[in-house]
């Protein structure tokens, strides 16, 4: 009988994976990396993901960490390059590279707007780009972008107009590419968390009164494990998913349901 878990393995792929120096960027590298993949690590932190890296060849997969900033084409560029040096093909890329700095719209500056969407939208348009300038000649690849929640529904009591607006663009970025390369082999779908623990958020959960909001907002009454992002990333990543593109994915406790 044939093994339907084997779908799901990423055995000699490549995976390009950015924003990969903390909270849930590690937590994915580790994941294609267990389920075969040669990762490569992209961020700004350089000596964070070469301590990844080594973590993951000691565990006996194959890294590259690269210093990385998305927002730069000459970086973009070189990161692709270099996948393609070391491990011969670019089969994956994880978008995953963001930031967020909540602050009320009235008093938001322009600059402060126009530095969270160069990287949080910018930047996941440039990787997709280039990675798939690579995947279209090879009429093969698969692209996962990391928007969120916020993406579908208003933050409100936590204001942050240009992160919500970023990831919105990224919600339907990610249809439109899909829809444009579909028939030319590459797939596009995107997996849009709720709240998890993380760096970026690190001042919600730090706070009784921030860790009690989300427990009563979310249906399932608290907020996600990171490991919890695991299934949806190898599911989208994988053959297990060759039929599903444009997609997003929300894992989420069930905020998006009510």
């Amino acid at each position: 009988m044939d093994d339907p878990t084997r779908r799901f393995r990423l055995d000699g792929r490549t995976a390009v994976i950015t924003g990969a120096s903390s909270g849930l960027g590690v937590v994915m590298a580790e994941a294609l990396a267990g389920a075969g993949a040669n990762v490569v690590l992209a961020a700004r932190r350089e000596e964070r993901i070469q301590e990844l890296a080594r973590a993951i060849e000691g565990a006996g997969a194959k890294a590259l960490a690269l210093r990385c900033d998305v927002t730069r084409e000459d970086d973009v560029d070189r990161l692709v390059a270099a996948a393609l040096e070391r491990f011969g093909s670019l089969d994956v890329l994880v978008n995953n590279a963001g930031v967020a700095d909540p602050q009320p719209a009235e008093q938001e500056s322009l600059e402060h707007w126009k530095r969270v969407l160069d990287t949080n939208l910018d930047g996941v348009f440039l990787c997709a780009q280039r990675c798939a300038r690579v995947m279209l000649e090879v009429k093969r690849g698969v692209i996962v972008n990391v928007a969120s929640v916020l993406g579908v529904v208003g933050a409100g009591q936590i204001p942050q107009a240009s992160y919500t607006a970023s990831k919105g663009g990224v919600v339907n970025l990610t249809r439109e590419l899909a829809a444009q390369w579909a028939r030319r082999g590459i797939r596009v779908n995107a997996i849009l968390p709720g709240w998890f623990p993380s760096e970026m958020t690190a001042g919600m959960f730090e706070d009784e009164g921030g860790q009690r909001w989300i427990r009563t907002r979310t249906p399932m009454g608290r907020a996600g494990d990171p490991s919890e992002l695991n299934g949806a990333l190898l599911f989208l990543a994988s053959d297990a998913s060759s039929y599903v593109t444009g997609s997003m994915v929300t894992v989420d406790g069930g905020w998006t349901a009510v």
